[in-house]
């Protein structure tokens, strides 16, 4: 993974979702690493109390990107360290124990545990990652009404129409890039899974505005400015939307999650309010756009790695399952995530104070070596026969999704990447020009540069 700088037309990983965001270590950029945590000298293991006086770390943060919280436990020799944030203290930890630790909701709360520019951009206010106890139950079961078997089947095959149909121009094109035409794509079968009405005409404004709202999440300038200028347009859209199926003036099929959002109620018995419906159905619509990101580094693997095509030309699942697997806990994704004590406690003797933001490396996580052996190697069949461990692997979070902060929308994703792959594998024919595919682990979100550049697209006989 080349360290390099990435300048595309959009980016847009699924966050489901839940995060607070902002990539290579403090000695790339000369700065020694006492001087990137703020202070001369490191303790050998462990915390010490200099660490509370540690100066701020937003610039190493947004400098180092998904590798500040790894990079600074490997130093340490620890799971955890404090240090300063936009002036605030914070709690960081990394590995199984950490997240065990993290999702754990008798200790952690997420009411106002995302920054405001995090929400202003990414996830809206007032939506489902911000809640707690039953009132978050209450409206997790909302999105987990959504995902049931049928309903993602019903999904996939809207999916395959989409891809079919882009496929079909493709091969009138020199070139394509698949990131690009990914985030149409997803938005279209995002909105007409959903029962969202989307002319033709709004596609590329639309999944583009969704793009540039995870764009902004790593960004505290310029970058999450336009962020929140794409959420602003986008939850106008969705507050008319909303309003017309209230009045009548749009009909919305029933099991849809327009018509779920619309007609929710929450536990006081009253509907959701317009504005707080339309970040949820956004909470719908942006993350399933954000696939395009899962299904570029999809394409990379493969072209980095044709070994694995063979077998996945035999369409056995148990193969896309692996390889979509990897994909997920090999490239980078979500970078981490936040929360806030409940209360008072300690653990591995260090003190927790109330209210005080911790913030659990997903990334390191999934690449901790303690659970990952070889982890910067791409190696699908560390997935064959695994157990499975909620709190070992967690790209869209940790712990059950149906009590707590794990996104609902997972199995979606994981089903919407293996109908991709076996497309790029059994349904078309392409060639990848010379293009730089390298991705910044320093950019949150990050991308391969290029967005991936498709050429001599046709469609194979047997499709």
């Amino acid at each position: 993974m080349k360290e390099t700088s990435h300048k595309h037309r959009s980016i847009a990983p699924f966050l489901t979702r839940r995060s607070f965001v902002h990539h290579t270590f403090a000695g790339a950029a000369g700065l020694s690493i006492g001087q990137a945590f703020g202070q001369k000298n490191l303790p050998k293991r462990g915390l010490n109390k200099r660490q509370d006086d540690t100066s701020d770390s937003t610039i190493a943060l947004l400098r180092e990107g998904y590798l500040f919280i790894p990079n600074r436990c490997k130093a340490l020799n620890s799971d955890i360290f404090e240090t300063k944030l936009m002036s605030k203290k914070v709690i960081c930890i990394n590995g199984h124990k950490a997240a065990k630790l993290f999702y754990n909701n008798d200790l952690f709360e997420r009411k106002d545990a995302a920054p405001e520019n995090v929400q202003k951009s990414l996830t809206g206010k007032n939506g489902v990652q911000s809640l707690d106890g039953a009132v978050h139950r209450n409206r997790k079961a909302m999105y987990l009404s959504l995902m049931g078997p049928g309903k993602l089947t019903e999904f996939d095959k809207i999916l395959k129409t989409q891809l079919n149909n882009a496929a079909k121009q493709w091969t009138k094109e020199k070139k394509i890039t698949l990131f690009d035409e990914a985030q149409e794509i997803f938005c279209k079968a995002a909105c007409e899974w959903s029962g969202v009405p989307l002319k033709d005409s709004e596609v590329e404004k639309r999944a583009s505005d969704m793009s540039k709202m995870v764009n902004g999440l790593g960004s505290i300038g310029y970058r999450n400015r336009v962020g929140v200028s794409a959420r602003k347009r986008s939850e106008a859209w969705m507050v008319d939307i909303i309003n017309q199926v209230r009045t009548k003036k749009l009909a919305a099929p029933r099991g849809r999650a327009l018509y779920t959002m619309a007609w929710h109620k929450d536990l006081d018995g009253r509907l959701l309010d317009a504005q707080v419906a339309a970040v949820e159905l956004l909470n719908i619509i942006r993350p399933i756009t954000a696939i395009a990101t899962c299904v570029t580094f999809t394409a990379q693997a493969l072209q980095k790695h044709p070994q694995y095509r063979t077998s996945l030309r035999r369409g056995k699942d148990a193969d896309y399952q692996a390889f979509i697997q990897e994909v997920r806990r090999f490239y980078p994704f979500t970078p981490f995530v936040l929360a806030k004590t409940r209360k008072d406690f300690t653990w591995q003797g260090h003190h927790f104070p109330k209210g005080r933001s911790v913030i659990l490396s997903i990334y390191g996580v999934d690449h901790d070596p303690k659970l990952w052996p070889e982890p910067e190697k791409f190696k699908p069949s560390r997935f064959k026969n695994r157990r499975d461990d909620k709190f070992a692997f967690v790209p869209h979070g940790g712990g059950d999704p149906r009590t707590g902060h794990r996104c609902a929308g997972e199995q979606l994703t994981v089903q919407a990447m293996k109908v991709v792959l076996n497309f790029l594998v059994n349904d078309i024919e392409y060639s990848v020009p010379p293009q730089d595919m390298d991705f910044a682990l320093s950019k949150i979100p990050t991308l391969p540069k290029s967005g991936f550049v498709m050429s001599k697209v046709k469609l194979r006989k047997s499709s």
